[in-house]
């Protein structure tokens, strides 16, 4: 069976989706999970981009230790520095080099001609062998590039020392006949071929990217690019829990496989859409909340009686466990524990009370309490940003014919509490309104979103906010069965965020000044 490598760029091309702006912790605590999965090599950021990402992607190298660990970065001397800076403290690093080819980047980015495409590619490839022994070579764009010129661009890639060359459908645009046809091509052309690893970048412009993938691995493709839950630039990425689940079910057909643990599919799934607040559709494939889901009453039937009539997939199999233990407000600490374990988590005592505290707050508010809440409970991110500001009380009056009024109590690092009242044009508004009096911070909200994260009336609900200042943005999270103090938490939770970035940023300053 014909092993598939796995390259990861959650961290890197998911982190470039549009309102996602991921901490050095969050991106470290991903990459260890993906570690857990399994990938191969993880792409960790765009080092030369910002020294914040430089940072990042050497926090991520430092941290991990059995996936490669890759940095992006233009065909320029300068990124590739800054690239090596960033990944000389990882076990096992690699540059992914990239470099325009299509006629239309050609012409209208770079202004360039093929021949000045090659040498500049293969200058920038000569140059990242003084530090790297692995490097990734992508020409961006190579679904529209000339197949002659792929062809010119790949050979002149494995003269020049890279080990993989990467086609990525930048755009989406091809169909899985073009872009498998590519593969095919390829190998059957280049010299020199053999020697190193193709690989398939493709995006979902079309809604072709899993698709995509899966063409490339029928024509000779050695690692699959994408990220988790198919999130990226524009409509997104290939989604890695697709590719890996499509070889794992169809085996026969493909006869190819990951090397992914796939059990660990959900859990890094959940991981992912709660760092970067982009919730997973109901109906997404693999990881949506009805992937596993049935309520025809014909569905019900055939799955009572053999659950291979209506599912192709175990839930087990990604790590998903059905549990026949409700909790509620009467449930005992031993229940609890055992509730954990059958979720997969491994707590030590203090953890365990901790989080038993929490459960049995929750289960005074709700009637039952769902494998969804507990998993909310004990994931909900508790970052190391210092806690500027926290929510103590909260209290707001609303009527239809009445003016919006909120109180709050706030606690500062040092311990005062502070309370101020506010009116506004609706609850939330008047509640943002006092703590803005509080914090005495200018901010701008940019987005506002609630989800809940289980089922029924009394529901924990998820709130996600993105908060704007001077050219800084943060996201900011809360949970509650309460929506408005859901609605509290996330805004204190992104105003501490923004206070703790921009000394950061000073701090950064500062030490320049002093070089």
């Amino acid at each position: 069976m014909r092993k598939i490598y796995i390259f990861d760029t959650t961290l890197r091309d998911g982190e470039q989706s549009p309102g996602v702006n991921l901490n050095t912790q969050e991106k470290v605590e991903i990459a260890l999970q993906l570690e857990r999965l399994a990938v191969d090599r993880i792409e960790a950021g765009f080092p030369a981009a910002s020294p914040g990402d430089l940072a990042a992607v050497n926090a991520v190298a430092r941290a991990v230790k059995n996936s490669t660990i890759i940095g992006l970065s233009r065909s320029r001397e300068q990124d590739i520095d800054a690239a090596w800076e960033a990944l000389k403290d990882a076990e096992d690093p690699c540059l992914h080099l990239f470099l325009a080819s299509s006629p239309i980047h050609r012409k209208y980015k770079l202004r360039m001609e093929k021949h000045q495409v090659l040498e500049t590619a293969e200058a920038a490839i000569k140059y990242a062998s003084r530090y790297f022994s692995k490097i990734e070579f992508s020409p961006e764009d190579a679904g529209r590039t000339e197949l002659d010129f792929l062809c010119e661009v790949t050979e002149m890639a494995i003269r020049a020392g890279a080990t993989v060359v990467n086609i990525p459908d930048t755009v989406g645009y091809l169909t899985p006949s073009e872009f498998g046809n590519i593969f095919k091509t390829l190998k059957q052309q280049v010299p020199g071929i053999e020697k190193i690893q193709l690989s398939a970048h493709c995006h979902d412009d079309l809604g072709m990217a899993t698709a995509n993938a899966l063409a490339a691995v029928l024509n000779g493709a050695d690692q699959i690019e994408g990220t988790i839950n198919g999130i990226g630039e524009r409509a997104g990425n290939t989604a890695l829990e697709e590719v890996a689940m499509a070889l794992e079910t169809r085996q026969d057909f493909f006869q190819a496989k990951t090397g992914l643990v796939l059990s660990e599919i959900a859990r890094t799934s959940r991981l992912v859409s709660k760092l970067t607040g982009m919730v997973v559709p109901g109906n997404k494939a693999i990881v949506g909340a009805n992937a596993f889901a049935h309520e025809s009453g014909i569905h019900q039937d055939g799955m009572l009686k053999e659950k291979t009539t209506y599912e192709i997939i175990s839930p087990e199999t990604i790590g998903l466990k059905e549990s026949k233990l409700v909790l509620g407000k009467h449930s005992g600490r031993h229940a609890f524990r055992e509730k954990l374990v059958d979720l997969g988590y491994e707590l030590n005592e203090e953890g365990v009370n901790a989080a038993f505290a929490k459960f049995k707050d929750l289960a005074d508010k709700k009637k039952e309490v769902t494998d969804e809440d507990i998993r909310a409970l004990l994931e909900e991110k508790i970052v190391s940003t210092p806690e500027m500001f926290a929510l103590e009380t909260i209290q707001v009056s609303y009527g239809n014919q009445s003016v919006p009024t909120a109180t709050v109590r706030i606690r500062t690092l040092d311990g005062q509490t502070l309370d101020e009242v506010a009116i506004g044009n609706g609850s939330v508004d008047a509640i943002y309104k006092a703590i803005d009096k509080v914090t005495k911070e200018e901010v701008e909200l940019d987005d506002y979103s609630i989800k809940s994260v289980s089922h029924g009336k009394d529901a924990l609900g998820e709130v996600h906010v993105v908060l704007k200042q001077n050219g800084l943005s943060m996201k900011g999270r809360g949970i509650s069965t309460d929506i408005l103090e859901a609605s509290a938490k996330a805004y204190i939770h992104a105003v501490n965020r923004l206070i703790d970035k921009r000394s950061n940023q000073t701090a950064n300053r500062n030490n320049v000044s002093l070089i």
